[in-house]
């Protein structure tokens, strides 16, 4: 890693398009790259899971190229992982979605369910609850980021004692309060879109990438 730009891998399992997260990336300061290759993904300072679609078939891909392996590798040895969208819900013990049970990575207890509200999904941009302590949200107060999702994680059970620090959960509201963000160790998740946030997402990313830096 150098100094001042840490490399960062976007795990390229089959999820759509992860273009513009990788450009996001770069722009935020990060050397990337997008691959699927599991050694550059455990050597790499950063790794960033995106997700598009349903969750079903996002853990299919993960489990089909190995991918949960890598990412539980990675926190195992306390080095930084962050999910996107859908990345971030696989993250939790399941998922219910259109009728289909499928457990997740269970990093996190809880389950990913559809969002009580009247318009779904749940897209455009939205305001953000986060705690004082977030590292991800530094500076960020009062922004507004973009989400396009129908369902989430509408609880937070985990409970963390000392000496570990208290995980900070970010929540946000459509229809009804659900989780929008986690930064929980070395695993960090967002809801939203950060590549598609404008500014305030680069700048989110831009946190993260500095956190790199004190691996």
């Amino acid at each position: 890693m150098s100094a001042d730009r840490p490399r960062v891998v976007v795990l390229d399992y089959g999820s759509g398009n992860v273009h513009s997260a990788v450009k996001a990336l770069e722009r935020a300061g990060a050397d990337v790259e997008l691959t699927g290759n599991r050694q550059r993904a455990l050597e790499a300072d950063g790794l960033l899971v995106p997700g598009v679609g349903a969750f079903a078939a996002v853990m299919n891909s993960l489990e089909a190229s190995r991918g949960g392996e890598v990412i539980d590798r990675r926190l195992a040895g306390g080095r930084p992982v962050l999910g996107i969208c859908v990345g971030m819900q696989v993250m939790f013990d399941r998922g219910l979605e259109h009728g289909v049970d499928r457990e997740g990575l269970g990093e996190w207890p809880g389950d990913v369910a559809k969002l009580n509200a009247p318009v779904l999904p749940h897209m455009g941009w939205n305001t953000v609850e986060a705690p004082s302590h977030s590292r991800l949200f530094a500076g960020l107060d009062d922004e507004r980021f973009y989400f396009v999702h129908s369902y989430a994680a509408r609880d937070w059970t985990l409970e963390v004692q000392p000496p570990f620090p208290e995980p900070a959960v970010t929540w946000s509201n459509h229809g009804e309060r659900f989780v929008a963000a986690v930064e929980n160790g070395p695993l960090s998740a967002t809801q939203f879109h950060p590549e598609k946030s404008g500014e305030a997402g680069i700048r989110l990313l831009r946190n993260w990438i500095d956190g790199l830096k004190d691996n």
